[in-house]
């Protein structure tokens, strides 16, 4: 038997009160810099039980202007910008090599929250992608090593003899270099903080940065 796809999504329900709490928000308490509340909002998801926190949609464009979008690990937020890490050689390394500039979406349904980070992007010094690689887990070292990301692949027994040489290259040697992994930091031109109202009356608070400017500016938008 089929499934209706229609039907399944017309059962579905939206912040489930029993999983979602919908906290109020005062955009008027929140800080002059967006990093401070994304911190915090951050820190009130995992306390939340909000499963991958620190996954986001890392969105990017060809040459041609034709987007993609996709999930991967935030690497940290602060002063300098959100950071993600990849290859160089990926599909996301050319687009970004080719237009570098992107957009991060974080969605968090156990508090009803969304946050949403757009800018240009700039590869860190390689120093710092080394050093990032090797605070990570031994699995993603052996990602790493296996490389060929985005390439076409022939079997699956393929990749599971390449990703096995990996895995053993990371146990015994895990400051192994891996030259195409490279550490991005994107440094936000907008910021949007969304927190949900079962009302829909939903708070949007976005951020904006001046060009040429360090400061912030704060305004709301409706939902």
């Amino acid at each position: 038997m089929g499934t209706d796809l229609h039907e399944l999504l017309r059962s579905l329900r939206v912040w489930d009160p029993e999983v979602t709490t919908l906290p109020s928000f005062d955009p008027d308490t929140a800080p002059d810099d967006p990093v401070p509340l994304f911190t915090a909002w951050f820190a009130q998801a995992v306390a939340a039980g909000q499963g991958e926190p620190h996954t986001m949609s890392l969105a990017t464009a060809d040459e041609e202007g034709r987007p993609d979008v996709r999930i991967v690990m935030l690497h940290g937020a602060d002063v300098d910008g959100w950071s993600f890490a990849t290859h160089a050689t990926s599909r996301k390394g050319g687009h970004l090599a080719a237009r570098p500039y992107a957009a991060l979406s974080f969605y968090w349904p156990v508090l009803g929250r969304q946050v949403r980070v757009r800018g240009p992007v700039t590869a860190a010094p390689s120093e710092e992608g080394r050093a990032d690689l090797r605070a990570r887990s031994t699995g993603l070292l052996a990602a790493a090593l296996t490389g060929r990301q985005s390439e076409d692949l022939t079997s699956l027994d393929e990749l599971a003899q390449t990703s096995q040489a990996a895995w053993e290259r990371a146990q015994h040697e895990p400051e192994a270099p891996v030259p195409t992994w490279t550490l991005y930091r994107l440094r936000p031109e907008e910021v949007e903080f969304f927190q949900g109202d079962e009302r829909r009356r939903h708070v949007r608070l976005m951020y904006r940065r001046g060009e040429g400017s360090e400061s912030w500016g704060k305004g709301l938008l409706w939902p």
